[in-house]
Formats: structure tokens, C-alpha cells, sequence
């Protein structure tokens, strides 16, 4: 990213490897997915691996075949789109052959991650909806809504409240694939994130800063808030398949270190023109410590939070490159699952607001955070 811009609560890497291949329940005709039963694969204790092609390899899905029947290995899913190639079960005895081919640019195991709040706010309140529209002060220090009617933003995330009468979830574009059941948000944090991008201008709940557009949700994290990157990866997959030039992409999760697939799959959707806003952790450290925070790009923008004072959070990460902008993310007020509102902290609040700014058109700084640990204020976004 160019100097401009993660989540009020930014999903972490857990230490353990992903036991199995994740059982993931996908829209029909999901792109790079097999059909569901093909993600129930091997044993309890079988490692799942995501394989990653060269950028000159024409037929991801004849190469995947191929070194799976020469392997004896089967095939997860196939991602033709965003870090083209594909996940598989592969048994140490074919391990060093699939590494060697000429075809295969890297592979990396499959990694749990969890989403987490800044300890303050780790325990937010119920939902509950307002009597009347209220725009909250992150959408107001942003430069206030604007219409985004006929726009799409895609949440990467633990889905959205599809009934949500606040949302627009209209367009058919949701997926799911965690192993919870539909792209339904049975978690709150997708619902909050859906909200600030572009909650509807009506006369209930909030606004978001591109109010009215479509929010698309594509699951990748369950109800508690954890996923493995298989699922994050083929998400992204999902949306350089089906998103267009000029829509927008938030992340408001990640891990700490660095994951070669994931950051290749949001450098290439990022390359089809598709805007991705992306937290840069609830760490109080050096988003370039994190991922997919720590991406630099065109199209790509990492985020750190503020509070309404202006001051940086002590939990927000810092450091530009990779932050680009600065933006709110303390007491944000959005959306909730249920039908209602929430007030919760965190990079992934800070996030959205970017991502409704990038779906209106471009970023602006309007001022600078103060309290910046690095001394490098990150300019504050605004439309």
C-alpha cells in the first residue's frame, strides 16, 4: 500500500495447527470450492495444506488433480482466482514431491485464528435497536454519510444478520465457509462491521458512511469468532471471483507473523481492482508484525483506530508503512446480530470506516491522530 491505511477486534493467530480440513458449507457454485463433502477429508490428526502455484500455471484445477492422483492425496478445494492452486491432505510421503515440482511456488500449513477485542471492551454489551436513526461519531468525524446506493462491499468475516432490517443484504452474493451453517452472523462482529461500511439511511438504528450499499457476506470465521486460514483464504478467492473493479473488501481480522497465502490472495484480488481496508491489530505493536495488516499495495489500506479525542488507542497497532490511515475505532456504535445495536472497540471497527470511504471514492486526511507511538502521525480519513 501507498501511505494510507485493521479492526476493533482483530482475530489473532492461535498456536495450533488446524487438525482436519475444514468442513466448509459454500453458496452453490462457489468459486474455487468442491462440493461440501469434499471438505470432510482424512483423519482427526491429518494436517491440511494450502498450496500455492506459479503465476504462469494455466489449469489450477489439472494440476491439482494431478499431483493429487500421483501423491495419492485428495483435493480440499481449488482456489483459480486469489493465491491460485489448491488445499489437500498431504501425507508425508508425498510431501517433498509436491514441494519440488516446478509448478508449485510455496505450500504453508493450515493455522487456526480467533478473533479478539481489546481488553476493554473484551465483553460488549447486548444488542438492542434505538427508537430513532442515530449517526454515530465515527461516521461524522469521516465526513458523514453519503449514498452508496447500488454499490458492494464484501465483509470477510463471521458473516452478517441477513435479516437485519438496518442492512442491505439483498444481492445475492453471501457464502459460507466455516463449518457453521449458513453466512448468518451467529456471532455480532461481521453484523458491527456490516453496519459502519453502510448501514441504511432510514429513520432507525445507525447510518454507515456509504449508506444503503449492498453488504455481502462471506463467513470465514464461526460463532466464537475462529476460523483457520484455509477458510479466510478461499474467502478471499471467493470475492476476486465474483467482485468487480471499484467495490470493496474489509478484513477486520488477522494474525500475528506473516502467511504467505493470504497475502498473496488479497495482493491478487487487490491487483483486479477490488479496494481491500484492512485492520491493523489490537496489539498496541507494529502492524507490519501482523497479516494480513503488514500487505503494502495498490488497492490495499491498513487501518489503525482513534478515539474521538483524535489520540491513537494504546491497543491499536501502529507504524506507517504498513498503516496508511488513521480512523475511529473506540465506542464505535453499528449494527448487532438480532436486529440491533452494539457499542464494541477495535481496529476492525476502525476498518469499515475506510471501507465505506473507498466505496464512495477516494481517502483524504482531515488532520492526524495524536499519541502515535511510532512519532509518524498517521493522517486521519476522511471523504
Amino acid at each position: 500500500m501507498t501511505r494510507q491505511s485493521f479492526l476493533s477486534a482483530v482475530a489473532v493467530l492461535a498456536l495450533a495447527s488446524a487438525c482436519a480440513a475444514p468442513d466448509a458449507s459454500v453458496a452453490p457454485g462457489a468459486p474455487g470450492a468442491l462440493d461440501a463433502a469434499s471438505f470432510d477429508r482424512g483423519s482427526g490428526n491429518a494436517p491440511l495444506y494450502l498450496v500455492t502455484l506459479q503465476d504462469d500455471v494455466r489449469d489450477v484445477r489439472a494440476v491439482a488433480r494431478e499431483l493429487g492422483v500421483r501423491g495419492n492425496f485428495g483435493i480440499v478445494a481449488v482456489r483459480e482466482h486469489a493465491a491460485r492452486g489448491f488445499d489437500a491432505v498431504i501425507p508425508p510421503s508425498a510431501m517433498a514431491a509436491v514441494r519440488a515440482d516446478s509448478r508449485v511456488k510455496f505450500i504453508e500449513a493450515d493455522h487456526v485464528v480467533t478473533l479478539r477485542l481489546p481488553e476493554a471492551t473484551a465483553k460488549p454489551g447486548g444488542g438492542g435497536g434505538s427508537a430513532s436513526q442515530q449517526t454515530p461519531w465515527g461516521i461524522t468525524r469521516v465526513g458523514g454519510a453519503g449514498d452508496g446506493t447500488g454499490k458492494t462491499a464484501w465483509i470477510i468475516d463471521t458473516g452478517i444478520d441477513l435479516d437485519h432490517a438496518d442492512l442491505n443484504t439483498s444481492r445475492n452474493c453471501h457464502v459460507n465457509y466455516t463449518r457453521s451453517g449458513s453466512a448468518d452472523d451467529g456471532n455480532g462482529h461481521g453484523t458491527h462491521v456490516a453496519g459502519t461500511v453502510a448501514a441504511i439511511n432510514n429513520s432507525i438504528g445507525v447510518v454507515g458512511v456509504a449508506a444503503n450499499a449492498y453488504v455481502c457476506a462471506v463467513r470465514v470465521l464461526d460463532n466464537r469468532g475462529s476460523g483457520q486460514y484455509s477458510w479466510i483464504v478461499n474467502g478471499v478467492n471467493y470475492v476476486a471471483a465474483n467482485g468487480k473493479s471499484g467495490e470493496v473488501a474489509n478484513m477486520s481480522l488477522g494474525g500475528s507473523g506473516s502467511n504467505a497465502t493470504l497475502e498473496q490472495a488479497v495482493s491478487d484480488a487487490a491487483s483486479k481492482g477490488i479496494k481491500f481496508s484492512l485492520a491493523a491489530g489490537n496489539d498496541g505493536a507494529f502492524a507490519g508484525n501482523f497479516t494480513p495488516a503488514r500487505v503494502n499495495g495498490n488497492n490495499i489500506y491498513t487501518i489503525s483506530a482513534i478515539a474521538s479525542s483524535g489520540c491513537m488507542a494504546s491497543w491499536s497497532n501502529w507504524g506507517n508503512p504498513p498503516v496508511d490511515y488513521a480512523a475511529p475505532g473506540v465506542s464505535v456504535l453499528s449494527t448487532w446480530k438480532g436486529g440491533g445495536t452494539n457499542t464494541i472497540s477495535g481496529t476492525s471497527m476502525a476498518a469499515p470506516h475506510v471501507a465505506g470511504i473507498l466505496l464512495l471514492g477516494s481517502v483524504r486526511a482531515n488532520g492526524y491522530a495524536t499519541c502515535d507511538p511510532d512519532g509518524n502521525p498517521d493522517p486521519i480519513a476522511s471523504r
